[in-house]
């Protein structure tokens, strides 16, 4: 996976975006904003350093539900995209929103499990952590 180029975008298609090389990681975040933010119980990412990263189509929206990061969608369809710490030299990316996010390891680590839906069980192989690891 080293030389894999992994693109996605929005599901209207008005964004689209590339990775190149394996993701540093795959995670499951159950934190209320993501879980707002995504209308899903358990949203999944892929994070990839910025320099593997580029925008091919198309321009996000911006939103801070936090006072230490910003979460980036489409303005047209309001697909959730991207997850930026403030000054970080990562980006957390919806795993839904792959082509094929299939193509991507099982998650790593699954953090905030404190606000997990009660009827979820843990991801098998995956680190638990109550709150941010």
């Amino acid at each position: 996976m080293t030389d894999a180029i992994h693109e996605g975008g929005c599901l209207c298609g008005a964004v689209r975006y590339r990775t190149t090389g394996a993701p540093n990681d795959t995670n499951i975040c159950y934190c209320t904003q993501c879980q707002k933010q995504t209308g899903a119980p358990m949203p999944a990412f892929a994070s990839f350093p910025l320099d593997r990263f580029e925008m091919i189509r198309g321009e996000v929206g911006a939103y801070r539900a936090s006072d230490f990061a910003t979460r980036e969608f489409c303005p047209r369809c309001g697909s959730a995209l991207f997850w930026r710490r403030d000054g970080g030299d990562y980006v957390s990316i919806s795993l839904g929103g792959f082509d094929d996010p299939s193509d991507f390891p099982p998650p790593k680590y699954e953090i905030w499990t404190a606000h997990r839906i009660k009827w979820l069980d843990t991801i098998p192989g995956a680190d638990s952590y109550p709150g941010d690891n």
